[in-house]
């Protein structure tokens, strides 16, 4: 099995509505007294190219193993595509977009 890179994003009540109407409560993992995570998986090469569109993110080798310090535009717009999409499988989608239409991608709504 290819090794994943993820991108967690802590979700509150008001979240876990949405995915749970959008089918994916059952993939989120609980963590830290009950909070959860919704884990969006990343290969590799959609690592590299998320750490090198966005330079203020970090791979965290040592422990947790995920990209980290994404701005929260950044996960916002992957959780949004995630419940609109009903699925976790969006990286691809969110990368292209954004090198679509720059600056004005954060503002497009998801069809």
């Amino acid at each position: 099995m290819a090794e994943t890179f993820p991108i967690n994003i802590w979700i509150n009540e008001e979240r876990f509505k949405a995915l749970q109407e959008a089918g994916l409560a059952g993939m989120l993992k609980e963590e830290l007294a009950g909070m959860k995570v919704m884990i969006v998986p990343c290969t590799e090469a959609q690592r590299d190219k998320v750490l090198k569109v966005f330079p203020m993110a970090k791979y965290d080798a040592a422990t947790t193993k995920s990209i980290e310090l994404l701005p929260k535009y950044v996960k916002d717009k992957i959780y949004d595509m995630a419940v609109k999409r009903k699925s976790l499988a969006v990286i691809d989608e969110f990368l292209a977009g954004f090198e679509k239409a720059g600056d004005a991608f954060w503002n497009q709504e998801i069809a």
